[in-house]
């Protein structure tokens, strides 16, 4: 690239520093050019003018990265994963930072998530150079004879760290009495009175789908389930599955449904199911279909009986799901997970207060009645932010000042429901793309639709 070329952009942008696409069009050309430096220059400009610009965050980390300013680089890809953790280039420059500082497995796994993303980032480079990294796999009857390398088909977390057996149980579970009753109907009833359901030819195990707007509890509900039924309980997450290299995603999946099985009873759930069972017809690989197709001869119990484990899965999307997984004997049934109501909310309330200096004016219940379609989650903003309120107060008091009323009320101004945007999209789909009444109980609770009706 010649500067003839580029000093009339230059130009052009010095005249109009705020212009965002001419920036980045240009940041990209001079990185092409080799010129790095100004292109950390420009970079660094621009977001005086878009400091959230994600575009412009990648380009400088990258221009940090060209440079030898690994640090720098990290900390704005880093904080760029944060706040967009669907970039796909993001994590392809993560990997490449992973590498360059000698990190390998991390490396991998940052790789991987962009090509989950993205396929069209695979770079052949770096892939044979994480490739020729990764570990050998050793028999048990000794070291490996032939010169090949051979990944592990099971990440070390589903080996220990991701296996567990949860203290809490249903009471420690604000709310949501509906949804524990259905539970415990395809679930835990199955493992309590087993030779009633052999009577009717009925196994225990089977799969149970949680949905609704992200940060109302699926997850903890379902480490919930299995301290209920005192079984095993295992979490995973599309990182535990998916591999960038053929073949490998299916192996882990295999896996995985064999420690469950060898743990039984074991309660395996799936968190964000939906990036791992799309509908077949939205894939345009067909890596993402044999994967599909190995999940669901899993959930059917093709190759090992799954008697004693009950799979669980949580999504945010149901619609995406492959109309395959609804089958019976697969996730069958579903179950809507909604924002609590105010009891739960009081109570949740209180468990995230637990522990900290409170003043006697505080009133979960008065609180919980302000918060009416808050998640969760958007609870804990709320607590968070009276905690940040007397915080700034303690330290210009230089001791702990305790919550007051006043600060969770203020609070609650702050904190808008997170919840809303999902609850539009779901009622479009169970206005117009409702089969066999599959989502009825979102228009029950937006009073679309009566009860039973």
């Amino acid at each position: 690239m010649s500067d003839a070329t580029l000093q009339p952009l230059l130009a052009a942008l010095q005249f109009s520093p705020d212009n965002l696409p001419l920036r980045q069009h240009l940041g990209g050309l001079l990185r092409q050019a080799g010129q790095h430096q100004q292109a950390e220059d420009l970079y660094r400009e621009g977001l005086r003018y878009h400091p959230t610009d994600p575009a412009l965050q990648l380009g400088l980390a990258d221009a940090y990265f060209a440079l030898g300013k690994t640090s720098a680089a990290f900390v704005v890809v880093e904080e760029l994963l944060n706040q967009h953790d669907t970039l796909g280039p993001a994590h392809l420059l993560h990997a490449r930072l992973l590498a360059a500082t000698q990190q390998p497995d991390a490396a991998r796994d940052a790789y991987a998530q962009a090509l989950h993303l993205d396929p069209s980032l695979a770079d052949a480079t770096l892939g044979q150079e994480l490739q020729a990294s990764a570990p050998r796999r050793v028999p048990a009857s000794g070291p490996a004879t032939d010169a090949g390398a051979d990944f592990p088909t099971l990440p070390p977390s589903a080996l220990g760290a991701g296996l567990e057996k949860p203290k809490i149980t249903f009471a420690d579970v604000g709310g949501m009495e509906a949804v524990k009753e259905e539970i415990r109907l395809k679930i835990i009833h199955p493992l309590h009175f087993p030779d009633l359901y052999k009577a009717f030819g009925k196994a225990s195990g089977g799969g149970l789908l949680l949905y609704g707007p992200p940060g109302c509890g699926k997850t903890y509900l379902a480490r919930a389930t299995a301290g209920e039924v005192q079984a095993n309980f295992l979490s995973v997450g599309i990182a535990e599955i998916l591999d960038m290299w053929l073949g490998n995603s299916e192996k882990n999946l295999h896996q995985l449904f064999e420690l469950a099985r060898a743990q039984a009873p074991c309660v395996l759930f799936f968190d964000e199911v939906d990036a791992l069972a799309a509908n077949r017809h939205d894939l345009r690989q067909s890596a993402g279909r044999t994967v599909i197709n190995q999940f669901l001869e899993e959930l059917d119990g093709v190759s090992a009986s799954n008697e004693g484990v009950l799979v669980m899965a949580a999504t945010n999307a149901p619609w995406h799901l492959d109309p395959a997984f609804r089958r019976p004997g697969r996730f069958d049934k579903i179950v809507l997970v909604t924002p609590p109501d105010e009891a739960a909310r009081a109570s949740i309330i209180d468990i995230l207060l637990k522990g900290k200096p409170l003043d006697s004016s505080v009133k979960a219940a008065a609180v919980a009645a302000r918060t009416a379609g808050l998640s969760g989650a958007d609870l804990k903003a709320v607590v968070d932010g009276a905690v940040d309120t007397r915080l700034r107060l303690s330290m210009r008091a230089g001791r702990p000042l305790p919550i007051e009323q006043s600060d969770l009320l203020d609070a609650t101004k702050l904190v808008k429901a997170s919840t809303k945007e999902w609850f539009a999209t779901a009622r479009n789909y169970a206005l117009y793309s409702n089969e066999g009444g599959l989502y009825d109980d979102i228009l029950v609770y937006l009073g679309v639709k009566k009860p039973g009706s």
